[in-house]
Formats: structure tokens, sequence, C-alpha cells
């Protein structure tokens, strides 16, 4: 059957379903991952994404020790969603209050990464860090505003900040997905599909092991041993 006589939703699991089965024997190599420190995360979907689509990601997180809330705005339909700014601003300060004011960390998948590092932008102060997964934030397309691009493809203000990005991703090019690295900004090279990047095993250790960094004392992911086989190298063979 093809896919597109599928409903939206379902369509989705469908396409997942590959990447959701490699979990099961995952599980010990997810096992290892450093456990978290309790603080909140936002997981923001992706285009065309509700946040059915983030369960898995989420449940992972809150099963190793943190506080995961889903963005609570529908299907992902894309930045002319009304008030999608404010809608966003004001689930990230709910989130922060509830939470005692502690920091919020935000994971975006595709589209959902672009919203999160225009958040870092404005809320620098509720925020401790940025992961992104196969996001566009580097892009010129015309089809995103201006002023969504042109944030999110600035330099993040003092926020760690980890890109996770596929070179197989057919969706989004790598190169639009990555940012410069600095003390505090990295890339994440994994091996997966754009559309099992909330699922892949590599993807979700990397996220966990990326939280688990404590405020103000961020490093970069270090490939030693077995990751080596699992993530790609450090540096980018193209520089931005």
């Amino acid at each position: 059957m093809s896919s597109r006589a599928i409903p939206g939703r379902n369509r989705y699991w469908v396409m997942a379903a590959g990447p959701c089965a490699a979990l099961v024997p995952a599980a010990p190599f997810l096992y290892q991952v450093p456990r978290g420190d309790g603080h909140p995360v936002l997981v923001m979907s992706g285009f065309g994404g509700d946040d059915s689509s983030t369960a898995v990601l989420r449940g992972f997180l809150s099963c190793v020790g943190y506080r995961s809330r889903a963005w609570k705005l529908g299907t992902n339909c894309g930045t002319d969603m009304p008030d999608l700014l404010l809608n966003l601003a004001s689930r990230l300060d709910a989130i922060f209050t509830a939470a005692g004011e502690v920091k919020v960390s935000l994971v975006g998948w595709s589209l959902g990464g672009v919203y999160a590092r225009v958040l870092a932008h404005h809320y620098r102060k509720k925020l401790r860090q940025v992961i992104t997964l196969g996001s566009p934030f580097a892009s010129n397309s015309r089809t995103t505003p201006s002023c969504v691009r042109l944030l999110a493809g600035e330099r993040l203000p003092g926020i760690p900040s980890t890109a996770v990005f596929s070179k197989t991703d057919v969706v989004v090019p790598w190169q639009l997905a990555t940012q410069q690295p600095t003390e505090i900004a990295e890339n994440v090279e994994v091996y997966a599909s754009h559309v099992g990047l909330g699922f892949n095993p590599a993807v979700l250790y990397a996220a966990a092991d990326r939280l688990a960094n404590r405020e103000g004392q961020w490093r970069s992911m270090q490939r030693t041993g077995w990751k080596r086989l699992i993530y790609g190298p450090a540096r980018l063979s193209t520089e931005h």
C-alpha cells in the first residue's frame, strides 16, 4: 500500500515502524546512558507531526531522569501557525514556572528545532541548552519567514547547543542542519533517516548524554570506545 493512502498520523507511524523496532536490541546500549538531574525538557515535533510523534523520545527521556514535556500545540503546521511564537513562549514559561524557575532544555525535531533556536534568542535566561535533530536552521529557503530564518541561523547567545544530523537524511541536507563549532556549540553525526531521528537509538542516547551536562559545566560529546562506531567524526568535512 502506498503511504499516500494512509492518513497523516497513521502514515507517520508506518514510516517509523522500522526505526522503532531497532529500539529492542538497542536496550543494553541505551541502559548505559548517564542519568538525568530531573530538569525540565520541552520536546517539539517536526513539520506535520504532533505530540504523538515525539512520544518515544519523551518517554525515553523521562525514564532516564528528566521531566520531559510535550509542546501541546497540536500538529506542527509550519511557521504560519497563528501566534506561533507567542504560544511557544507561553508554553516555555508555564514549564519554567511549574519547575520552580528551573531552566528548561529544548529538544526540537526538524522544524521544531528551528523554533527551539528562535526561542533561545528571546528567552535566554529560561533556557539551559538546545538540541536540534535534523533541523534546517541554516536554510536560506524563501519558504521560511526572514525573521525566523535569520534568528534560527544565528549563533545562540551563550546557550550550549548540539546539532544532531545525518548525511543520509534525504529531507534536510546535512549542511543545513549543522552549525559552526565553538566551545559551547557542536555537531553530532548519526546514521539515520529523517523520519527515524526521533526513534533512532543513537539519537536517543546522544540527546540524553547531552542533557546530562551540568549547568555551567557543558562539554562536547566524547567519541571514545564504542561511540566511534555509532557516531561520525567530531569535525565536519566541510566547515561553514
